[in-house]
Formats: C-alpha cells, structure tokens, sequence
C-alpha cells in the first residue's frame, strides 16, 4: 500500500509521544521540580496541566496503537493528536527554544501528512 512507511513512523512517533506525555503527566502531579521555576501555565496550577498531558498521553497511546493495526480509528485519532501537537508546538515557539518548536511542528504536520496519504496503490498509467 502506497503510504505504509510513513503510517509506520506516525504510529512510532504517537507511541513516543503518548509516552512522554503520560511521564510528563505524572511529574506535573507530583510537582516536579522542571515545572517550578519560572514558569507560567495556560491552564491554573500543575495538576490540571499534569491531568490535561496524562488524558493526551492515552489518547496517543491508543491512536498509536491502533494505527500500528491499520485502523480507521487510529487514522482519525492520530490526525486530532498530531494537529493538537502541532497547535502545542506553535504556542511554544515563543520560549527558551524556538528552533526546537518550530521542528516539532513541522515533524507533526509530517505526521498528518503521511497519515492523509495512506491509501491503495495507484495503478500505473497506460
């Protein structure tokens, strides 16, 4: 099928993603000394930023997945994870490492991209 490396890397990267998110999650609820500093937050304190990343994590975590078995589910589920990641990433360029966000973005419209694509082959033309 035309498309399937690309579905491959997106499935890999929510996987990578949902994991990361879920430890991130975990760490703004015990109020983790890298979300104390100077820092300021969209939503009111860190344990509704450490419940928003712990529901995104599972939400990739089951998009990754099922991506990986080449579901319907996981193609929508993995379209609404890289767009909110893609969202997230360009409401950061504006912090320490611009660079580093505008990269995300770009690898998370990617993302979209070869999920978009991924279809049957197209037949050769005569």
């Amino acid at each position: 099928m035309r498309g399937t490396g690309r579905v491959v890397f997106a499935a890999t990267l929510l996987l990578i993603a949902g994991t990361l998110n879920i430890i991130y999650g975990i760490g703004a609820l015990d109020d983790a000394n890298i979300f104390v500093n100077d820092k300021r937050y969209i939503f009111t304190n860190l344990n509704t930023l450490g419940w928003v990343l712990i529901l995104l994590g599972v939400l990739q975590l089951t998009g990754g997945f099922s991506l990986m078995s080449g579901n319907t589910y996981g193609r929508v589920i993995g379209i609404v994870a890289g767009s909110l990641g893609a969202i997230g990433a360009l409401l950061s360029v504006g912090g320490a490492y611009p660079w580093w966000s505008l990269g995300i973005f770009f690898l998370c419209v990617y993302v979209i991209y070869g999920i978009l694509v991924f279809g049957e082959d197209e037949p050769a033309r005569t």
